[in-house]
């Protein structure tokens, strides 16, 4: 097997395409969250703190909630390819239902705290969400 062939199999492999997903997802979660978290600033500032340490305390705020959203995107990244990869390996197809099935993993699989009801909300709406988009990003093939 020669090095191309090789590599070609570690980047086609769904373990890789999930932490490649997750590592991007991470990248896009912090951007997000950066500039939600300076659209919506929740923590109290102490006016009698000097300017300085205003902004420090600013930052921070920032910095902890870029971090947040960076998980969070990082872990629905890599569940959603992963499980996508998995389905259409096993299917051997690539259709819309390969989506609609990952959808409907990744949000069982976040919202698994809240219990059966919860998981099943879950699962449904990230199923729509995936199909919406998967028929958006193919409409015109």
């Amino acid at each position: 097997m020669d090095e191309r062939a090789a590599a070609a199999k570690v980047t086609d492999s769904c373990a890789f395409k999930a932490g490649f997903s997750g590592i991007a997802g991470f990248g896009i979660g912090a951007v997000f969250g950066l500039v939600l978290s300076g659209i919506e600033f929740s923590s109290p500032v102490d006016t009698s703190a000097t300017t300085k340490q205003q902004i420090k305390q600013v930052f921070k705020d920032m910095g902890a909630k870029s971090y947040s959203s960076a998980k969070n995107f990082a872990v629905m990244a890599a569940i959603y390819s992963g499980s996508e990869c998995m389905i259409e390996s096993y299917r051997a197809r690539n259709d819309i239902y390969n989506s609609i099935a990952a959808g409907c993993v990744t949000g069982g699989t976040l919202a698994a705290r809240t219990g059966p009801k919860g998981m099943a909300a879950g699962c449904a709406g990230f199923a729509a969400f995936s199909a919406a988009i998967d028929w958006y990003m193919h409409k015109d093939d």
